[in-house]
């Protein structure tokens, strides 16, 4: 019988079934530790500062004192809808990396009817007016990029990228155009009467920020789960060839859940302007469209996983500021020890998807 030569591979990387969702989590964890522990090392050798004081010190940042808590809850709220706004297109494979124009939209039309009627309306129904045409106004911005998909089958991403280059454009028109003092800034809109902010809530000024976000959590995870349009979605996510031999109408699902993603980007715009900054520049969405990104992808668009995921990249850029503060660091030494806690928490999703094995050495049967 004639030998075969051909060694088999050292390593075998292999695709995993479905874990568990306990396992996953282990995973996550244990990556979270070996984070830590080579950001420490990190920290050691090249800062020459005690790990533990710089932990506590982004633990401070983040949680130090009740205002800064609330800061923290206010942008872990803003980062988390922005990531639910991502489910809908995603779970289709739609990858919309527009969320930052449609969030820049939608802030836009809320500052102009702050900017217009914030000192005539009864603020409940400017609030909710606001509400609605911030959420039409992103819908309609992502809408275009999907009706060419639905169509043309063109390049989603490449077109809602595009998409937010045109929004920063727009924003910045209408700032030169309302600044009355050649500053390129509006400034804080309705400073001394408050109009069109939201109202304090049992005395918190983030309370309703809380409530929008915990409504679109559920009423996404509901339609994403339980709803024939989130079904829609999924099968046309997993397969389009399988969605149009079960009869759905893959052009109006795509065009149908695009709108809603950019109707709660939309709505994050809204948040951004009349709940929390009370202004708007081409600055407004901070880059946050960019980091749901990774959130929304992480939780595999499970909205309540996603609050988990973003309430730790909120902690580690407030602790990564808090200790370029304490500890004189520049802010790139900073940002590394975050850049590496995240490279190790993405990193576990390989770990998650697929196993390694190593090669059996077997005794040939002559």
């Amino acid at each position: 019988m004639e030998k075969n030569n051909a060694k088999e591979p050292l390593l075998r990387i292999k695709k995993r079934d479905d874990l568990p969702f306990v396992q996953k989590a282990v995973v996550i964890l244990l990556a979270v530790l070996a984070s830590l522990l080579v950001s420490a090392l990190f920290i050691y050798f090249v800062t020459k500062l005690d790990p533990i004081s710089v932990y506590v010190s982004m633990f401070k940042g983040a949680f130090g004192t009740a205002r800064r808590t609330w800061i923290t809850i206010r942008d872990t709220c803003l980062l988390l809808l922005i990531s639910i706004s991502l489910s809908p297109a995603f779970r289709m494979r739609f990858w919309n990396c527009g969320a930052e124009g449609q969030i820049l939209i939608g802030g836009l039309t809320t500052a102009a009817l702050m900017i217009y009627f914030g000192n005539k309306t009864p603020t409940f129904v400017l609030l909710l007016i606001m509400l609605l045409v911030s959420a039409a106004a992103g819908g309609l911005w992502a809408y275009l990029p999907a009706y060419f998909k639905a169509k043309y089958d063109t390049n989603e991403t490449l077109f809602t990228l595009m998409m937010n280059y045109m929004a920063i454009q727009v924003v910045e028109f209408f700032v030169d155009f309302w600044d009355k003092k050649q500053s390129h800034s509006v400034g804080i809109i309705n400073m001394q009467t408050e109009g069109g902010w939201f109202p304090r809530i049992f005395g918190q000024q983030y309370f309703l920020n809380i409530v929008i976000v915990l409504v679109a959590m559920v009423a996404v995870y509901i339609y994403m789960h339980y709803s024939k349009h989130g079904y829609e979605a999924a099968v046309v996510g997993e397969s389009v060839a399988t969605a149009k031999y079960a009869g759905i109408n893959v052009p109006k699902v795509i065009r149908k859940n695009v709108l809603i993603s950019g109707a709660i980007a939309g709505i994050a715009g809204f948040v951004e302007v009349s709940g929390i900054s009370h202004t708007i520049s081409k600055q407004t969405a901070g880059g946050r469209g960019f980091t749901a990104i990774i959130v929304c992808w992480l939780a595999k668009f499970n909205p309540f996983a996603m609050t988990i995921i973003s309430a730790f990249i909120v902690f580690l850029s407030k602790g990564a500021s808090q200790i370029s503060s304490d500890f004189g660091l520049n802010e790139y030494a900073s940002n590394i020890i975050t850049g590496i806690i995240l490279f190790f928490i993405l990193s576990s999703e390989f770990f998650n998807n697929y196993k390694i094995s190593l090669r059996h050495h077997k005794k040939e049967a002559e």
